[in-house]
């Protein structure tokens, strides 16, 4: 069983993806719950119980941080363009260094975990090992790349 907080990555990944596909700019859009149907995501993947503050957290400051995201992955990963990423790959990177190096509300090694989880769940094993090298050279290098 899977706990809220990993479930509210999971709600998180999915309504990041979908704006990315959809080209929506989060910072543009005055009601977000318009954005994120919670309710029929929550009911088709039968997800019983999320951290509502995680989600949050991860929607609202994502607009704000993702410029400043892209640009470390870019150093991070330089043979690989943003928008030569995978969108689905792009936005578990996005969260991890959210999460765990920008607003610092997971520890850097469970944001990781977390990332390589949801990527064992959403993606393939050759996205898992790319993101696996972006974090663990984000973290071993952190101070040149978070200010």
């Amino acid at each position: 069983m899977q706990d809220s907080r990993h479930n509210a990555r999971i709600l998180a990944l999915q309504q990041l993806f979908e704006r990315y596909f959809h080209k929506q700019n989060l910072a543009e859009v005055e009601d977000k719950s318009q954005l994120f149907p919670i309710n029929k995501i929550l009911e088709e993947d039968e997800i019983k119980d999320y951290d509502k503050s995680l989600f949050r957290q991860i929607i609202e400051a994502m607009p704000v941080n993702e410029l400043q995201i892209d640009e470390i992955i870019e150093i991070l990963a330089p043979e690989w363009p943003i928008d030569k990423i995978a969108t689905m790959d792009l936005q578990i990177l996005r969260i991890a260094i959210l999460e765990g190096f920008i607003l610092n509300i997971t520890p850097e090694k469970v944001a990781i975990d977390e990332a390589i989880e949801l990527t064992k769940e959403f993606s393939n094993d050759q996205s898992r090992k790319f993101i696996s090298g972006v974090l663990g050279n984000l973290i071993e290098n952190k101070s040149k790349y978070i200010k």
